[in-house]
């Protein structure tokens, strides 16, 4: 396949369509991969062409970091490499402020990743998770003086409300921060409600978004079925769980399987590679994150930019996996719209008005032999 690269929001950080999630670096949480394994799949995405990497303090205990950072100095990637890491989960029950979003808890999160990944800087350092208290100001504040001292390069979020992010931007522009590049979000044909805030937010405010859990936690890959009986994957360790990134098990979902396997078996491709297709080349989209337990899951993966989707087939994606729009987006469509226009129609540019930048061919020679 060939890798091609664009860049992260309104940044000039150039990454690939396709990242590499390391949540899987492990076994610590009882499922993912060994480091054979791990080391394995590392070396299938760089083949590829694959530059960026995706990890948290958080994952398998600091594992995920600190074979990432191994894997990296090994084949000696660091400058081609663009490394991202997450804090604000806590690891010291008790201790309140070995987590959350304050100062605190980032300049103590950042040097620990840091000496785990066994490198001098961090090219994209996000915000986990909204903690619900910690104000946009002083988080900003903070990652810009990192970005400063030279520890961190780039900021993003991830899973924030798109309020908190649009403050958090604002703040930036208004007072001169390192800005947020990159919104770090669940997106799937099972998981849309992005598109009526975070899309429309990275596309006008700089923000790429980086979709994690494209496959809706494996559901989306067909090893699931509706009357099946467990041991089929990891979704089947969380029928019971009350974690709300794994309840994928609905009437609404089994439909969207049943419609991309159709779709997949037209096309002669598995229905992962068009599912992560379908994620990838959808507005606002910067890259996927790829997970992995299986070498074979990363080598099928890395094919899901090989080819298009034709728009019949897409419309039927679309249609399956389309939810209604809440308030108040439900008033924002043409049947309101035309009411403020007059029922003329009217844009916000032309078709072609701002060309795409897309640098290709080969380099000029500066050699006279």
């Amino acid at each position: 396949m060939t890798m091609n690269y664009y860049t992260l929001g309104n940044s000039g950080l150039r990454v690939s369509r396709l990242a590499l999630g390391t949540m899987t670096f492990g076994t610590e949480w009882g499922w993912g991969a060994d480091r054979e394994t791990a080391r394995a799949i590392f070396d299938a995405y760089v083949e590829a062409g694959g530059n960026f990497f995706d990890t948290a303090d958080l994952y398998t205990g600091g594992t995920a970091e600190t074979w990432l950072g191994e894997f990296v100095s090994e084949r000696g990637l660091r400058d081609r490499a663009v490394i991202a890491t997450k804090f604000t989960m806590n690891t010291e029950p008790g201790n309140p402020n070995a987590g959350g979003n304050g100062r605190k808890n980032i300049m103590r999160a950042v040097d620990a990743s840091l000496k785990r990944l066994g490198t001098e800087y961090i090219d994209l350092y996000l915000l986990h998770v909204w903690d619900r208290l910690t104000p946009a100001e002083e988080v900003m504040r903070t990652l810009d003086d990192l970005v400063r001292a030279g520890k961190i390069r780039h900021v993003g979020l991830s899973d924030v409300p798109a309020w908190y992010a649009a403050r958090a931007q604002a703040i930036a522009e208004l007072r001169g921060y390192e800005p947020v590049s990159a919104l770090q979000l669940e997106y799937s044909l099972a998981e849309r409600t992005i598109e009526n805030e975070f899309v429309p937010f990275g596309t006008r405010h700089g923000a790429g978004i980086m979709v994690w859990s494209p496959l809706a936690n494996g559901l989306l890959s067909g090893k699931y079925r509706p009357m099946q009986a467990g041991n089929a994957g990891r979704l089947d360790g969380f029928r019971n769980s009350t974690h709300p990134g794994f309840q994928k098990f609905t009437e609404r979902n089994w439909a969207i399987v049943a419609e991309l396997e159709k779709v997949a078996a037209e096309l002669g491709r598995g229905m992962a590679e068009v599912a992560l297709n379908w994620v990838a080349t959808q507005p606002g989209i910067a890259t996927v994150i790829l997970g992995a337990t299986k070498l074979e899951q990363m080598q099928d993966n890395l094919g899901a930019l090989d080819f298009e989707i034709p728009a019949a087939l897409r419309d039927r994606l679309d249609s399956v996996s389309r939810t209604p729009a809440p308030f108040p987006y439900s008033y924002f469509g043409s049947q309101i719209q035309a009411r403020v226009t007059g029922g003329a129609t009217t844009g916000d540019k032309p078709s072609g008005y701002a060309l795409p930048v897309l640098v290709e061919g080969e380099a000029a020679s500066v050699s006279t032999s």
